[in-house]
């Protein structure tokens, strides 16, 4: 994981985004936030894990069925499979050590009709 601070590639109301192998970030002071990395590499993994490119497609899809359901930006982003794993597991710092190949897909179908 090779982390990079340029704020001009971070979309407007974002910390970072992940792309392999790359987080750009837009405060440098996150390169020392254990749980904001943490919840980057989790990124990093489920992108290996679907070859990069087919984990940008599912992403897209994904938030494009949570923006049509939700009706709101934020809310559709939360919602993505990914970023909900992410999210709940940002904290826990040993996640990744024991994390099931595939973990987010836990996330996939639990929010889809909710």
């Amino acid at each position: 994981m090779i982390l990079i601070v340029f704020k001009y590639l971070t979309p407007k109301g974002f910390r970072g985004i992940t792309f392999y192998p790359f987080v750009i970030m837009t405060d440098k002071k996150d390169k020392q936030n254990p749980v904001f990395v943490n919840h980057e590499h989790i990124h990093i993994k489920q992108q290996l894990e679907l070859l990069v490119i087919p984990f940008f497609i599912w992403y897209g899809i994904e938030f494009m069925i949570r923006l049509i359901q939700y009706k709101n930006r934020h809310k559709a982003y939360r919602n993505i499979c990914f970023e909900r794993e992410a999210y709940a597991n940002e904290k826990d710092l040993d996640y990744l050590k024991s994390r099931p190949f595939w973990g987010f897909s836990r996330f996939v179908f639990s929010r889809l009709l909710s």
